[in-house]
């Protein structure tokens, strides 16, 4: 069976050290649209290095994402790539990501969940340098055609969002060439690049990153919400509802303190087609 979840989650965790700097963090922020107006002394905040902070969906690609490598290929597991989607993700920040820094990051397989026609991995990946832990993130990631093996089928509640309106909306386009420039933070699957590969995986176009989706709804919560400090953001999570093709725009939802003080709920969607979903259980927890 190519998955064998008591000796996936059982294998030695895979350390490796990770290192960036400010070009990294500049690059990042551009790559969700960062740096518009180009003076506008919030967006310098994202792209001038005497001002830089950094947002902490960075962890997502810190060190071009090497953290994470071989988690998909370890002991017990023997997946085909074409089988498998991002499902979902989750951040938390145990102090801010420094502008520069280098660390040891340390990726497991923490569970394996059955849901029948899929298998969902969960890969978590703690991140510490020299004065302590800094980040830890979990990658949900569903394997097609890899369930049924008699697994616990894991977490599944949804989070109900508020009846009542949103207290801040805003939109957000995605430029016709931002999966272009986000893939030059390390991740260069062609499928948001290459027409014809896209057109092979069933799309009519490339489509964007779910994670440039992922760290463009938490800056405008950041910008929006928390005053654009981003020191105040602890947590975020979130679930891959939906696909974002280049030059459509997002409608980000935000409902503050719900259902209590610190925590945001988010919902966000493709306005140019009728609010299709492309966020969902999505939380900031903050201070």
């Amino acid at each position: 069976m190519p998955i064998d979840a008591d000796r996936a989650v059982a294998a030695e965790p895979r350390s490796t050290e990770i290192r960036w700097d400010s070009k990294d963090v500049q690059l990042y922020h551009l790559g969700l649209g960062a740096g518009v107006p180009a003076t506008d002394p919030d967006e310098l905040r994202y792209t001038l290095e005497s001002r830089l902070h950094v947002l902490p969906s960075f962890a997502t690609v810190a060190g071009a994402g090497r953290g994470a490598v071989g988690g998909l290929n370890g002991p017990g597991l023997d997946i085909d790539l074409a089988s498998v989607l991002h499902g979902g993700q989750s951040v938390r920040v145990h102090r801010p990501i420094p502008v520069a820094g280098s660390a040891v990051s340390t990726s497991r397989i923490a569970a394996v969940h059955d849901k029948g026609k899929a298998a969902v991995l969960v890969l978590r990946t703690e991140v510490a340098d020299d004065e302590g832990p800094l980040w830890t993130s979990d990658s949900q990631i569903f394997v097609r055609g890899e369930g049924g093996f008699g697994g616990e089928r894991g977490p599944s509640a949804r989070t109900e969002l508020p009846s009542r309106d949103a207290d801040k909306t805003v939109e957000k386009a995605v430029r016709e060439d931002q999966a272009l420039l986000y893939r030059l933070c390390g991740d260069l699957n062609p499928l948001h690049a290459d027409p014809e590969f896209a057109a092979r995986a069933g799309f009519d176009r490339p489509i964007l990153h779910g994670l440039c989706s992922y760290g463009m709804t938490l800056k405008a919560v950041v910008d929006t919400l928390l005053g654009g400090d981003v020191g105040r953001v602890r947590s975020y999570t979130t679930r891959f509802a939906g696909v974002v093709f280049p030059g459509e725009s997002l409608r980000i939802r935000m409902w503050a303190d719900s259902p209590e003080p610190g925590r945001v709920q988010v919902s966000v969607t493709a306005v140019e087609r009728d609010d299709a979903p492309v966020l969902a259980d999505t939380i900031v927890e903050h201070v």
